[in-house]
């Protein structure tokens, strides 16, 4: 493509995009509609919206894949989205009260419980939504899978109750957390980008100490997701070492150490 030919196809993007035209390809258009086929379509998007994402996709020969592609078999799928994200979100910006049916191990279920949610929490773990909510009557901060939930309904809540409950929530939260101190074996900092990539589902601050050409990683994290984090730790191997805390699992050998807040400590399993 010469010069001019680019010139004049910036011209047309451009008057395109000034009249809010918006161009997609054919394989584009026949994945929107695939998208649009899939049950969750209904749940993602408003009716309204949905309305108008069909219409404008209109029969079409090209879109038309089902007689040339075949799926194979495949493992259950999980849904990153779920009804309910949706409603929470909007209680959870609104600061307002719910009152909540949810179901716990064992398939108890609790009816209208007064509560008030916090925050929503997506586990790269088990690949699942979290509710994180504050439980009025029993005065606890509850961690509740979005499947596990029955019903949602919005409830009043008086704005000086709201501020008592976020310092409740954020105190116990904070008293869960845990800290590691990720130093890098300088031999290893070209590979930086792929050791914060097996970081990259934790809240972390990097800092670069250049007298001794060393990155530091101060990775924070519930307590409960230690075991993710040590096998991050274990997948990536001689490049990190864990280097600082308030408490040290000692080891005869050589191992990285893991630092645990007091009142959290466990046992687990050492490694080169």
């Amino acid at each position: 493509m010469n010069l001019f030919e680019k010139i004049f196809n910036h011209q047309i993007i451009s008057r395109l995009e000034d009249s809010g035209t918006f161009t997609v390809t054919s394989h584009e258009r026949a994945w929107l509609k695939t998208m649009l086929n899939h049950p969750a379509a209904t749940d993602a998007f408003t009716a309204a919206t949905l309305t108008k994402l069909r219409s404008v996709l209109e029969p079409d020969p090209v879109m038309d894949i089902d007689d040339h592609l075949i799926e194979k078999a495949r493992a259950q799928e999980k849904q990153v989205y779920h009804p309910l994200l949706w409603l929470l979100r909007r209680l959870i910006m609104n600061q307002s009260g719910f009152r909540i049916t949810y179901e716990v191990k064992g398939g108890r279920v609790y009816t209208d419980y007064s509560g008030f949610p916090y925050k929503l929490e997506y586990s790269m773990v088990k690949r699942e939504w979290y509710l994180i909510w504050y439980n009025i009557r029993h005065q606890s901060v509850m961690s509740t899978r979005l499947k596990k939930i029955h019903a949602v309904t919005q409830e009043p809540i008086e704005p000086a109750e709201v501020e008592m409950v976020r310092k409740k929530i954020e105190e116990t939260l904070d008293n869960r957390r845990t800290e590691a101190v990720i130093e890098i074996i300088p031999n290893y900092n070209e590979e930086l980008s792929r050791i914060l990539y097996a970081f990259s589902s934790f809240e972390k601050k990097v800092e670069y100490d250049e007298l001794h050409d060393t990155y530091r990683i101060k990775v924070s994290l519930p307590s409960d997701e230690l075991e993710y984090l040590l096998s991050k730790l274990r997948f990536l191997g001689k490049p990190v070492r864990v280097i600082e805390g308030n408490r040290y699992e000692s080891h005869p050998i050589p191992m990285v150490q893991l630092y645990i807040k007091p009142g959290l400590c466990r046992k687990y399993p050492t490694f080169v």
